[in-house]
């Protein structure tokens, strides 16, 4: 699907998140705030004290394009950015 992007957030001790529907991601990287949407260019980027917010698409049947947004508290890590998969690694 070419308008959503999957988000997996993973610590040492297993999978904290995972959704292929996600309209958008906030992430808090070393030079401030930064969202990737659907299509965006590849990255790999540092991630600093924060938080990680997540808006999903909203599911069948409901009204609007986004639905519930998720906020992960994370204390650093890396993220990489690729074909719509956003991937990261958290402390």
């Amino acid at each position: 699907m070419g308008d959503s992007i999957k988000v997996e957030i993973l610590r040492p001790d297993g999978i904290v998140y995972q959704n292929d529907a996600v309209a958008a991601v906030t992430l808090p990287g070393e030079k401030g705030l930064f969202t990737v949407l659907p299509q965006h260019a590849s990255l790999i980027s540092s991630l600093v004290e924060g938080s990680i917010k997540i808006v999903e698409h909203a599911g069948e049947g409901e009204g609007g394009s986004e639905g519930t947004e998720r906020v992960v508290p994370v204390k650093g890590g890396f993220v990489e950015v690729n074909k719509n998969v956003v991937s990261v690694c958290v402390k």
